[in-house]
């Protein structure tokens, strides 16, 4: 445990960024993976509307640094084959 004041404020604060982060790390790895599972089963109007979601949630989670931008391009490029297919 930190005795300086400002340690002991960086350990809570970092506590809860690693929280928030698991937690949209979390959120964004099932919604991918419901995604790919429903993905063929779709129309092709929702197929369009989901793809744009899933572009717009990897785009905020790069943008907040939740993976880097190149991991996020990467994802973007095979939802987009998914959907193809």
């Amino acid at each position: 445990m930190p005795h300086i004041k400002s340690c002991k404020k960086r350990l809570l604060t970092s506590a809860k960024r690693n929280e928030r982060n698991r937690q949209n790390r979390t959120m964004m790895r099932s919604k991918i993976k419901v995604y790919r599972a429903d993905v063929e089963e779709m129309q092709a109007e929702d197929k369009s509307k989901a793809v744009k979601e899933m572009y717009s949630l990897i785009d905020t989670q790069a943008r907040k640094g939740l993976m880097p931008k190149s991991r996020a391009s990467r994802l973007k490029s095979r939802i987009a084959a998914a959907a193809v297919k």
